[in-house]
């Protein structure tokens, strides 16, 4: 870092990871690697990059938009040859379909910290090309994405991914391991696409459900749906659910069943939240001030 004078940016999220045994730890969360493409977004001065390699992994394709990082991972690329693949631009704009046959890429981040939600949003989107992911959130996070229905930390981000993905929360690790330390503690978290996931339609009307449902988080059902369907009571009723009952109440799989029965179309407009009561999907390990 100090050749490079490669210094975190706080703009880009960065917090660097250097200690090897942990970075080997994640590596080894991805299971096997030998003969498998990796991704990794945000490879910063290449830690977890060296561990992929060092576990097996065919092909690391890091995509990296700070150029000063670029400069440093050079020469790593230089002594890894055809084994690492950097690639200059925006992970948010990267198209993860075709670096590996269809449900065989593997991911492996500790994500920036402004992007990590969305990315793994965007990824559920694209999972038939993805075998499993392991990926370093802010420990909010991921509690989000395990938390049960009924539950203070459970809402959009919760129902989007367990419909996906099966997910276990793997450890935390605190403040002090990273370059600068950030004011929240980190965990990594394992999402493994379900053999039953919905397909991509479905997926798309769940994911506009759930917009309108905790948009709108104080309201019951039969209100915050009638912007997808004129008469939410119905299919309401069809399911067994109370008209009265509200979004967080319910667990994914009646929210599936919910949007196989709405069949909202596309264009579907989704009413702003109101002050106060949208669900936050939190950045990644954010420093608190963002």
């Amino acid at each position: 870092m100090r050749r490079h004078g490669l210094r975190p940016d706080k703009r880009l999220g960065q917090h660097f990871l250097f200690d090897p045994r942990i970075l080997a730890r994640i590596a080894r969360a991805a299971g096997p690697l030998e003969g498998r493409t990796v991704l990794e977004v945000g490879p910063g001065p290449g830690g977890l990059t060296r561990a992929l390699l060092a576990a097996g992994a065919a092909e690391v394709v890091a995509v990296e938009r700070d150029p000063r990082c670029l400069e440093a991972l050079a020469e790593l690329a230089a002594a890894a040859g055809p084994r690492l693949r950097l690639v200059a631009g925006d992970a948010l704009a990267f198209d993860v379909t075709g670096l590996a046959p269809p449900g065989e890429l593997v991911i492996v981040a500790n994500l920036p910290y402004n992007i990590g939600t969305e990315l793994l949003l965007r990824w559920l989107e694209r999972i038939d090309a993805i075998a499993l992911m392991v990926l370093l959130f802010q420990k909010e996070v991921a509690q989000r994405l395990v938390a049960t229905a009924g539950t203070r930390d459970y809402g959009r981000l919760s129902i989007l991914a367990q419909s996906v993905c099966r997910i276990e929360r793997l450890f935390d690790l605190p403040p002090a391991v990273f370059t600068p330390p950030p004011k929240v503690t980190s965990t990594l978290v394992r999402l493994v696409p379900r053999p039953d996931r919905p397909c991509p339609e479905l997926l798309a009307r769940l994911s506009r459900i759930t917009a309108a449902a905790f948009g709108q988080r104080r309201k019951m059902l039969r209100q915050s749906l009638r912007s997808l369907c004129p008469d939410p009571e119905k299919p309401l009723a069809e399911l067994g659910i109370a008209p009265t009952a509200r979004a967080e109440t319910l667990p994914p799989e009646t929210f599936l069943a919910l949007a196989a029965r709405l069949s909202p179309p596309r264009s579907a407009a989704v009413p702003p939240a109101e002050p106060g009561t949208a669900e936050r999907i939190p950045k990644d390990k954010a420093d608190g001030d963002a």
